[in-house]
This record gives C-alpha cells, sequence and structure tokens, in this order.
C-alpha cells in the first residue's frame, strides 16, 4: 500500500464504529450482484457514506465475500460470464439528476480464490480525487459481496435502466462516459469500503513577496544553542 502523506487522517469510507461491514447473503439466501456498478447511499446513520467532500487519495478497498457453494458458483458463473471480479470506480455527478460521469477506476481484481473472507486489495495507482465525487463497486461479472434483507434504513443505487432486470449488461467501464444511476432499493447493498487519505493542510501561510520579488523576512538573524546542537532563530 502506499505510504500516507505526513498527517494525513486516514479513513475508512462506508463503515464505522457503530456501522461495521455486513454479513453477505451467500450460501445461506445466496443472492449476488453482477455487470452493474454502484454504491451505498444509506447505511443506518450513515449518509452518503461513499461521497468524498475533500479532495484527496483513495489508496486499497475491503470487500466481504459470502462462500457460495460449488452449485451456487456455477450458476453464478455461467449467468454472467466468467468468475468473480470488481473495481472501484470514481463517478462525479453530473448536473442531470442522477447522472454521473466516469473519471477513474482501478485495475480489475479477481475475488475468486478469497470467497469467505474480507481481503483488502491495495489499489498499484492509487486514484486521486477531487471534491463532491462517489467511490463506487464496479462487477464486470458478479460478486457474492451482497448483503440481503437488511434493515429499511439501508439503501443502495446502481446503473441498470431497467431495475428489475438483473442480468443487463449495465457495469460503467468506459472512462468519461455518463451513465444514469436510476435505481434505488432499500433492505440491500454491496458490501465493501474504501480506504481514503485527505490531502494534507498546510499549517502556514506562503511568505509574501516583496515588490523586488524577494521573500520578505523577519528576525533572520540566528544562533547556535550549546546545549543541544541546534540552531535558533
Amino acid at each position: 500500500m502506499a505510504a500516507a502523506p505526513a498527517h494525513a487522517e486516514v479513513r475508512e469510507l462506508g463503515v464505522s464504529g457503530e456501522v461495521p461491514l455486513a454479513e453477505p447473503s451467500c450460501p445461506t439466501d445466496c443472492q449476488a450482484i453482477g455487470r452493474v456498478s454502484g454504491y451505498p447511499v444509506q447505511i443506518g446513520a450513515l449518509k452518503n457514506p461513499f461521497l468524498v467532500n475533500e479532495p484527496g487519495t483513495v489508496v486499497a478497498f475491503s470487500i466481504r465475500l459470502g462462500k457460495p457453494d460449488a452449485e451456487q458458483n456455477t450458476f453464478f458463473s455461467n449467468l454472467f460470464g466468467g468468475q468473480s471480479q470488481a473495481r472501484l470506480s470514481i463517478l462525479k455527478p453530473a448536473r442531470t439528476k442522477r447522472r454521473h460521469r466516469l473519471q477513474a477506476q482501478s485495475e480489475v481484481f479477481d475475488l475468486q480464490n478469497y470467497f469467505g473472507s474480507t481481503p483488502t486489495f491495495a489499489l498499484e495507482k492509487p486514484i486521486k480525487v477531487t471534491k463532491r465525487t462517489v467511490v463506487a463497486l464496479t462487477v464486470p461479472t458478479w460478486v457474492p459481496a451482497f448483503a440481503v434483507n437488511q434493515p429499511n434504513d439501508v439503501a443502495w443505487r446502481f446503473s441498470r435502466e431497467n431495475c428489475d432486470d438483473a442480468q443487463e449488461p449495465a457495469a460503467q467501464q468506459t472512462l468519461k462516459s455518463l451513465r444514469t444511476y436510476a435505481c434505488f432499493k432499500r433492505t440491500a447493498r454491496p458490501v465493501y469500503s474504501v480506504t481514503f487519505v485527505p490531502d494534507p493542510k498546510p499549517t502556514t501561510e506562503t511568505p509574501a513577496e516583496g515588490q523586488n520579488g524577494n521573500t520578505q523576512t523577519r528576525g533572520s538573524s540566528s544562533h547556535a544553542d550549546a546545549r543541544t546542537g541546534g540552531v535558533r532563530p
């Protein structure tokens, strides 16, 4: 994982002390999501948990994967055309309601070997994000990282035009493209979190420039401190 900038506060989007990652539905009531991009808009007390409100860098994500049995695994792989995969997408809400432009994406991660666990993946190239962007999960094939039968204060939004057609290919994967995220469903959500490092904030102002172009300074004399070996202004 890339090192965090000095004094930056690393944050985990999508979870809190009161709102941990939920348990996926597989294998008991096994449901998966496939060929779609989406993100939770509410998880209990967390509203818009994947909306970034300041510039920074996305460096990793964690995804909680259910463990479908062999028959379930085969069913989803045949239905969605391949083994389980996912990637992160950085979306910028457009002026038109519910439309998002794809600003950036991570590489695709193969998830088949991690079923039944919560792996954390460091991005090969950390993604710089701007204010008012959303970090969504894009699923090129399918993932069993889906929690169902959740409380009514849990909801997610996703990129299909026909919200009830679970097989419609709707994963947003063309950079700069616009897509309508018209579908909104309660009591279910994809189960992931995102490691975000805000840009560090300066603690001092830039010195003013003099009229001749030289930086103005005060108290430029200095002397050594014999006790410490340091220098005092």
